[in-house]
């Protein structure tokens, strides 16, 4: 066996043929082809939308908010105002349910705000900023996992308003556009969160800040009773809020009608969301 000999160090020439061609090889590997392509934006928000589902397998915790949560708001607001505001609670939820599913998947809309506040706290964003992606991909995934939430939710609360006495007029499909409204807006919705989890410190920050928005503009709305029976002054709030143009959107879907109007005045007030909110969002991203 051959050897070079350097001072007091030999090496067998046979150990360097055997490294040399493993360096061609590697030099091959990485000059001669072409970097893969860059996913495509769909693909990418796909991508963090099944990891905001994963972070929900892992921690099946997660899911409390849209499963007990749900149920307890139908059972006690029908049981507890049903006979005072409709004289039983089988007239009252029929009312009651279509505007508690929106109030219940606008609450907890708040939650996609708290999460990217956390991975904010944790450095994980500081990781998505350097992959060669299309930059709202993290963001979308975010609202992406939580329509799962939403249908999850939308899904208890119709199994539990149709076992004490819920009866849509309109019907499988009726429910269906209902829902479909509603996630539409609630994915809208989301964009105000996101920015406040990128603008507070805190995940505390966000929720109090996020309870401190939506508790007015549910309760202020048509979720309960009928605003004809409030004060002139707060009418003309109530019918111009959101959360009453959506409540009677789905609850006129799902009685089998065709509300053309709230539905376009739903549809419109989603799309400012996203283009104002989600512009704003953006920007704090790209300059967090």
């Amino acid at each position: 066996m051959t050897t070079v000999t350097t001072g007091k160090d030999t090496q067998s020439t046979d150990t360097l043929d055997l490294v040399a061609p493993k360096a061609d090889e590697l030099a091959a590997l990485f000059v001669g082809h072409s970097r893969p392509p860059r996913p495509s934006a769909l693909s990418a928000s796909l991508t963090f939308g099944w990891r905001a589902m994963l972070k929900i397998k892992h921690v099946p915790e997660q899911l409390f908010d849209v499963t007990a949560f749900p149920i307890m708001m139908v059972l006690m607001y029908t049981y507890l105002f049903g006979g005072a505001l409709a004289g039983s609670v089988s007239e009252y939820i029929q009312f009651l349910l279509p505007g508690i599913l929106v109030m219940s998947v606008v609450m907890i809309t708040m939650y996609t705000g708290v999460s990217v506040n956390t991975d904010i706290e944790k450095g994980v964003f500081d990781r998505f900023r350097t992959l060669p992606i299309w930059r709202p991909a993290p963001m979308v995934g975010y609202l992406l996992g939580d329509v799962v939430r939403y249908l999850i939710a939308s899904a208890v609360m119709l199994t539990v308003g149709i076992i004490i006495g819920y009866r849509p007029d309109g019907g499988l499909a009726g429910v269906l556009l209902g829902v479909a409204l509603l996630v539409v807006f609630a994915f809208a919705f989301s964009w105000i969160w996101t920015m406040f989890g990128l603008m507070l410190r805190s995940e505390k920050s966000v929720m109090g800040v996020s309870m401190m928005v939506i508790f007015p503009l549910t309760f202020l709305s048509n979720v309960f009773v009928d605003p004809s029976t409030m004060p002139g002054w707060l009418q003309a709030f109530v019918n111009n809020s959101p959360v009453t143009h959506l409540a009677t959107a789905v609850r006129e879907l799902m009685a089998g009608n065709w509300p053309a109007a709230d539905i376009a005045w739903s549809l419109g007030w989603s799309a400012v969301f996203v283009v104002v909110f989600g512009a704003i969002t953006m920007r704090l991203y790209n300059r967090k």
